[in-house]
């Protein structure tokens, strides 16, 4: 159930994200430190800042203070507005980078590449339309190409004749083109294609260490999460407060243990930075934390991001699903065209649930086959998913016995799981395997799934074709009076009957036929009398039984009646039964 987004190359963010600390308040630090330590006789010199130390600690927003000063005092530096715009962007301001774009293009400042560069922009704040329609404008250039690639995979025009195979065509050899290549076989759920040209790089390039993420990250989506912590930490020993690597450590740790441990990992984060909260100023930590916290404000968080990070849109899917509004699940995800196992669960999931919620035959045949395509393919078949996914197949063509076959395959990992407890539990019934069924049903703890009538039914079922009626009728007794109860109560009379167990068919069918006198009650409460009179007289019930049954045939106004009570007085009598 649990999907949750960790690509930095995958985020690509329309509000302006600021990074946490900038060099401003350390050079204020230093300085006053420095000013400490001089003789009170000399006065501390003051140097000042150079753009390319900035960079090299990328510490934009310092950048952009440094370069937004000389350009109002008219400082004579060499492409001061392209220096600008590319720190602008790299600070995840994209549209103060295209401001300045703007204005270097409006005054004739630099050439046709501004256009690409403003392009690039665009597509991070996701306008991809008018990305491809800017970077047009541009010269020819392996930028360009890279960019467009991109563009054809999000606007998805990736048929055989599509603009994504022009662009596939003309990249090259060169290591900016190799990583523009991964990241789209990343982006299409091709991770093994994805690993095969970081692991080449980073063959070729030891000291790209960043590489050694993208490999990682990998992994993670391969389900490796300890090979992928194991590769991690190559980056982390250099670079320990990446949000980038923080965050997919913590990821790590979320499918390894729970959002406790993964919200731990993410401590590091907020001890180094110099921002009040760093999780306020990066979408994908605070994407993140609602999944580590089980949901904890999904809809104040993720309904902005469905368009930034890709598994926003699949947890607010799940948060939906969780808390029973199967209506905004559908709509969210009716128009999502599935290209990976969790995101066809996800559909198969919500096609299901709104099929039984509307009584649409339609809606639960695409969920049988959305469970299908996954759990019979050769990827899939053998995981835990793919067993879930036949089941829940077979379970939709009522199929039960071949369902309990997928179920108890996997039972052991589901101990605990009130999911899996209710639908091992309701199948086992299904499949007529009563006793299964009882024990998974009171292995429920969640007490919202202990109140449906679905649940207290099938328990009651069970009970029954246990030979333990009177816990089937206490059932029904702590019920408020409902329909559901009512339905409970015809439950109980007729499977009664149709077990034997006569003396709780016969107090059922009473209760029915004073709330509703349809003859067909009495006929069974007549039936179930006499039944309990029969299992009397052969000692396979209790005497003391007949006084209450004989009080529950006066509620009758029925010439019947009074025979039926004449012949159990008759034998009462001659077998010192005392009856009133």
């Amino acid at each position: 159930r649990r999907v949750h987004g960790e690509s930095q190359f995958r985020k690509v963010s329309a509000a302006i994200m600021i990074r946490p600390g900038s060099a401003l308040s350390r050079a204020k630090t230093k300085a006053k430190t420095n000013a400490n330590v001089a003789g009170p006789a000399k006065k501390a010199e003051v140097k000042k800042p150079q753009l390319h130390d900035f960079i090299a600690n990328r510490d934009w927003t310092g950048a952009i203070t440094l370069l937004e000063f000389d350009k109002r005092s008219g400082e004579d530096r060499a492409n001061l507005m392209l220096w600008l715009g590319y720190c602008a962007f790299h600070n995840g301001d994209y549209k103060k980078a295209i401001d300045v774009f703007d204005e270097m293009l409006i005054s004739g400042e630099g050439g046709p590449e501004l256009h690409v560069y403003k392009a690039c922009c665009l597509y991070a704040l996701t306008q991809y339309k008018e990305a491809e329609v800017e970077a047009l404008k541009g010269k020819e250039s392996p930028l360009q190409n890279r960019l467009l690639f991109h563009l054809a995979h999000k606007i998805n025009d990736d048929g055989p004749e599509g603009k994504l195979m022009v662009y596939h065509s003309k990249i090259t050899e060169s290591t900016e083109d190799q990583l523009c290549l991964a990241a789209i076989h990343y982006l299409r759920s091709h991770f093994q294609e994805a690993t095969d040209i970081y692991k080449r790089l980073l063959l070729e390039n030891r000291d790209f260490l960043a590489l050694n993420v993208y490999v990682a990250l990998c992994y993670y989506k391969l389900d490796y999460y300890d090979v992928s912590l194991e590769i991690l930490a190559v980056f982390l020993a250099s670079q320990p407060n990446s949000v980038t690597a923080v965050n997919l450590k913590a990821c790590n740790h979320y499918q390894l243990y729970n959002g406790k441990a993964a919200e731990a990992e993410l401590k590091v984060l907020q001890n180094a930075a110099t921002a009040a909260n760093i999780f306020n100023d990066n979408d994908l930590l605070r994407h993140n934390l609602v999944v580590f916290r089980n949901g904890e404000n999904a809809l104040q968080i993720l309904p902005p991001l469905l368009d930034v990070i890709p598994e926003a849109r699949l947890n607010l899917v799940i948060y939906y699903l969780r808390n029973d509004e199967v209506q905004e699940a559908y709509n969210l995800i009716k128009d999502l065209e599935p290209t990976i196992p969790r995101e066809y669960i996800l559909k198969g999931v919500v096609h299901a649930a709104y099929g039984q919620r509307q009584e649409s035959r339609e809606h639960l045949k695409l969920a049988q086959q959305l469970f299908q395509l996954i759990g019979a393919s050769v990827s899939e078949c053998d995981t835990i998913p793919g067993r879930q996914c036949m089941a829940s197949c077979f379970f939709l063509l009522r199929q039960f016995d071949d369902v309990l076959v997928y179920l108890k395959s996997i039972r052991t990992y589901f101990q605990n799981d009130d999911d899996f407890n209710w639908n091992f539990g309701l199948t086992s019934a299904s499949a007529g395997e009563y006793k299964e069924a009882e024990e998974a049903l009171l292995l429920v703890q969640n007490e919202r799934y202990k109140a449906e009538y679905c649940y207290v039914s099938w328990l009651s079922r069970c009970y029954i074709m246990n030979n333990k009626p009177g816990m089937a009728w206490e059932a029904y007794l702590r019920m408020d009076t409902t329909n559901e109860s009512f339905s409970l109560l015809q439950l109980i009379a007729n499977d009664c009957y149709k077990m034997g167990q006569f003396y709780y068919a016969v107090k059922a069918f009473d209760v029915l036929e004073r709330l509703d006198p349809d003859p067909e009650y009495w006929e069974g409460k007549r039936g179930a009398a006499v039944g309990v009179f029969q299992q009397v007289v052969a000692s396979r019930e209790s005497k003391e039984r007949l006084q209450e049954v004989v009080g529950l045939l006066r509620n009758t106004n029925n010439p019947q009646v009074e025979y039926i009570i004449r012949v159990i007085k008759k034998w009462a009598k001659d077998n010192g039964v005392k009856i009133q």
